[in-house]
């Protein structure tokens, strides 16, 4: 009887240790509109505490790790910030400008820039720095939220940096090694003409059908306000610990991209997360796996991934 009395008030402690750790709402104003987002606190927690802040990665992707280009959700920045809690971080993910509760936020499309991502990120660190609550401000950043966090913590009051799944190189280098193996020579020859001339800095008014989703001429400025950043550049400005994480069966950046990342930084922790997909899975290099793991939000996110996080945090948070 006093086994099962301990195990249901050890049942008891986990579910209110889930609960006090829910999401909260909380918004950043910005002069183009409201930025939502959410905190998570970690269960009982009464002094400062560090918080990270998650920055999601390209195209429609929101707080959670979800995109609306893809059929069903996988979760993995939620599950990512329910980890750093369960481990006493608070953390807090937000949609990005035209991402979900922040659709409004963009405005016209034609508008939007890689910096104005930045600005967000940057006026999220000073608003979090400011938070009596905390006791610092650590960036974490995947995919796109790399480059975006490593741009915004630059001269910041971060305590840390982490990049997770983050190239190195150029999104214009990038999207030619994705692209050209996939094209008919004729586009693959196209393509490169119109990559060519963004990287310049220049608009292009002829784009074939094939490409128009990737190079519609609202979205080229801010292809161009992109392709000028180079991720392998500036991590070298960053003059606080740096962790690059990066998983051995991501079907959309390789190892090598990390590995060059921690080149141009060598003072950065490397770690190569075993099994770890690009949406932060354990999923072996099996493509019908792949795909479903995009919208799996069963699929826990991959251990190795949290366990690398946490001691790194750790290490290197304000007290």
């Amino acid at each position: 009887m006093k086994k099962l009395i301990t195990c249901a008030f050890a049942a008891l402690a986990v579910q209110i240790a889930v609960a006090a750790a829910a999401d909260q709402p909380i918004s950043l104003d910005t002069a183009h509109g409201r930025i939502a987002g959410s905190l998570m606190l970690p269960a009982g927690s009464e002094k400062k505490i560090p918080l990270v802040l998650i920055i999601s990665g390209s195209g429609p992707t929101d707080r959670d790790g979800n995109s609306a280009g893809v059929q069903g959700k996988n979760d993995s920045l939620k599950m990512l910030a329910q980890s750093l809690a369960d481990a006493g971080f608070a953390s807090v993910r937000y949609d990005k400008r035209g991402v979900g509760a922040s659709a409004a936020a963009m405005g016209r499309e034609a508008d939007l820039r890689l910096d104005n991502f930045v600005e967000d990120a940057a006026a999220w660190i000073d608003l979090l720095a400011s938070d009596a609550r905390f006791s610092g401000v650590a960036v974490v950043g995947h995919s796109e939220g790399s480059l975006i966090g490593m741009l915004a913590a630059q001269g910041r009051d971060v305590s840390a940096f982490v990049s997770i799944a983050g190239a190195a190189q150029g999104a214009a280098a990038i999207l030619r090694q994705q692209l050209a193996p996939q094209l008919p020579a004729d586009l693959a020859e196209r393509n490169e003409a119109i990559l060519s001339s963004l990287e310049r800095g220049e608009a292009v008014g002829d784009v074939p059908a094939a490409l128009a989703a990737l190079y519609r001429p609202s979205v080229q400025p801010y292809l161009i306000s992109w392709f000028k950043r180079i991720p392998a550049l500036e991590i070298k400005q960053l003059r606080v610990p740096c962790l690059i994480l990066q998983g051995d069966t991501d079907i959309q950046v390789s190892i090598a991209q990390a590995m060059a990342l921690g080149t141009a930084k060598p003072d950065a922790e490397l770690r190569i997360i075993q099994g770890m997909n690009h949406v932060l899975k354990q999923v072996p290099l099996d493509p019908a796996r792949q795909i479903a793991s995009y919208g799996d939000p069963a699929l826990p996110i991959a251990p190795g991934l949290s366990k690398s996080l946490v001691r790194f945090l750790s290490a290197h948070r304000q007290r």
